[in-house]
């Protein structure tokens, strides 16, 4: 199912930006995001340390059905941000074509929706947590330790300085994928030119 998803993901943001690198990245930052909500869980849910102010018993042990339906929803918020981001920069790119300036620019554009967005899923999500089936908590927490890091140091830190460092090598595609890009990629129409008003007649 993992496998599934991170090919489908790499696919379509490989047609939506047109490079073999940012696709791979995001799937990677994905999984950053990801690790350290399982591992949360983990130490919360199947180790109990938090059975007592969650109100809970821990079994010591977590169902696999759990741990699926929570990286299916992880990959596809945490994938959502980085669309959302990279979509900025790309915009920036094709306007300057400074790989520096596009990401700065993306960053500024973008940083405080996201973590405007982060902030207000976390509120929604909360109430989860708080809820009497021990499996609706664990997805709350879970999602709340995901959004907190996918936010602040995913998306704020380590793909901005990740791009940054690759430079050029961003939008980097072999030969053949670039003609398959040039033809079916997925790109905004370009806006069409305002009407200009009718002159009144001069009088």
């Amino acid at each position: 199912m993992g496998l599934v998803v991170a090919v489908t993901t790499m696919v379509l943001l490989f047609l939506a930006f047109g490079s073999v690198v940012l696709p791979l990245k995001a799937v990677l930052m994905n999984i950053v995001s990801i690790g350290a909500s399982f591992g949360a869980v983990v130490w919360a849910f199947q180790d109990g340390h938090l059975a007592r102010l969650l109100g809970f018993t821990s079994t010591g042990y977590l169902e696999a059905t759990q741990l699926i339906l929570m990286l299916a929803i992880l990959f596809g918020l945490s994938t959502d941000y980085e669309v959302f981001l990279l979509s900025r920069v790309r915009e920036e790119w094709d306007r300057t074509g400074d790989n520096t300036a596009a990401v700065a620019g993306g960053l500024a554009r973008t940083g405080r929706i996201i973590t405007s967005a982060a902030a207000l899923l976390i509120v929604v999500i909360g109430g989860f947590a708080t809820g009497g089936i021990t499996f609706i908590k664990m997805i709350g927490f879970g999602m709340i330790v995901s959004l907190i890091v996918d936010a602040t140091i995913v998306r704020a830190l380590l793909v901005p300085a990740t791009m940054r460092l690759l430079g050029r090598l961003n939008w980097w595609a072999p030969g053949v994928l670039g003609r398959l890009y040039s033809r079916y990629g997925i790109r905004e129409s370009e806006p069409e030119p305002a009407p200009r008003p009718a002159l009144e007649p001069v009088s």
